[in-house]
């Protein structure tokens, strides 16, 4: 029997796929608990509808956010920190730190978009970032850790 999954379910599929199962299954656990429906020509034709008009919307959010990662191409991005006499940080450089950084430039940016390149920064100078604004658009950021 083939079903159209209204959420994600483990061990089966992501939400809007086309999954065969057995008739069993999707007649006593799938449908019952609103996790399927049956994939009839109605719902298939919904389901297309649906699909499409999500891919231009996503589209438009990817052209979005290509414009952004423009934007920082060439820009280098200053994080403060606080050093001691042998130019050592104190602490180390987080993502936090970068996303204010980039508030401060006019782009807002999650800090669980950032991925820091190294694994701690604990020293002034000039490292790299990768952000990861949608799974399709990501760009590496360049950013100075200098004296507060």
């Amino acid at each position: 029997m083939e079903v159209i999954l209204k959420k994600n379910v483990d061990h089966l599929g992501y939400k809007d796929e086309v999954k065969t199962v057995k008739a069993g299954y999707a007649r006593n656990y799938l449908i019952p608990r609103g996790l399927a429906v049956t994939a009839n020509k109605e719902n298939r034709k919904n389901i297309e509808e649906i699909l499409k008009q999500r891919s231009v919307k996503e589209q438009k959010l990817i052209d979005e956010f290509q414009v952004i990662a423009d934007a920082f191409a060439d820009l280098t991005v200053k994080v403060g920190a606080k050093v001691s006499e042998k130019g050592k940080i104190f602490g180390s450089v987080t993502t936090l730190q970068i996303a204010e950084a980039i508030h401060y430039e006019g782009h807002v940016v999650d800090r669980k978009q950032i991925h820091i390149q190294e694994d701690t920064i604990k020293e002034l100078g000039t490292f790299t970032a990768r952000i990861k604004l949608h799974p399709k658009v990501e760009f590496d950021l360049k950013f100075e850790v200098i004296k507060e």
